[in-house]
């Protein structure tokens, strides 16, 4: 997992067109400001997944390939309504009708990385989910990534030259590799200190329980 942050890390594998990732990501804020109160704080880092590495650089009509994906456009409609519930559980609003590619998620896996060595990655995070799943955004497109980088904090023409360069490409290619080398198969995946906690966006309550445990095993070890 990445190494930009000291302390009690959590690492959330995710990718940046995963609905449940956006989810996941809410339910992660109310059960740190749980463990909060309880004087427990953990440093959150994203680290990149993609779940369609061979999609082309320039992404796909997303109808037709959702249609195809799941074997029909009804479907694909059901999909989208039951994600959308779950979104709208937790106070996102998706419009998944405003889609209309889905993206190759590489360069915005890099915006990331980049978000990360400049203090904002959290934010370039929720930029890039709020502007896919609630403006239909493609966050495939450099100019597009540009301009939410400087919505979020970052200098958006040194953003766009960041994307516009190769640099970093290697780091997301190898820190997708050892995520899957080391079991994730699926996001979000979530690690404490390099240690898998779970997959998927379990409710505030049950992820709360599981840092809470995860934390004092490893405080246990190090005092042993």
């Amino acid at each position: 997992m990445s190494s930009q942050a000291a302390g009690t890390a959590l690492d959330i594998v995710s990718d940046a067109i995963c609905p449940w990732c956006y989810i996941g990501k809410r339910q992660t804020e109310a059960a740190l400001a749980v463990l909060a109160r309880e004087e427990l704080r953990f440093s959150v880092r994203w680290n990149p997944f993609q779940l369609n590495p061979d999609m082309p650089k320039d992404g796909v009509e997303r109808a037709a390939y959702r249609a195809a994906k799941f074997g029909s456009a009804e479907r694909a409609a059901e999909l989208d309504a039951r994600v959308t519930a779950a979104a709208r559980a937790v106070g996102l609003d998706f419009h998944l009708e405003r889609q209309r590619r889905t993206p190759n998620t590489l360069a915005a896996h890099r915006l990331i990385w980049f978000a990360g060595t400049k203090g904002v990655q959290d934010a370039v995070v929720e930029a890039l989910f709020a502007a896919y799943f609630s403006l239909g955004r493609d966050i495939g497109d450099i100019a597009t990534l540009a301009e939410i980088a400087g919505q979020a904090g970052l200098d958006s023409a040194e953003a766009q030259d960041f994307l516009r360069s190769d640099l970093a490409a290697s780091e997301i290619a190898a820190a997708d590799r050892a995520a899957r080398e080391a079991g994730v198969n699926g996001v979000p995946s979530f690690f404490l200190d390099g240690y898998f906690l779970f997959s998927g966006a379990v409710p505030a309550t049950q992820m709360a329980e599981a840092l809470r445990r995860g934390h004092a095993i490893l405080q246990r070890e190090a005092a042993d």
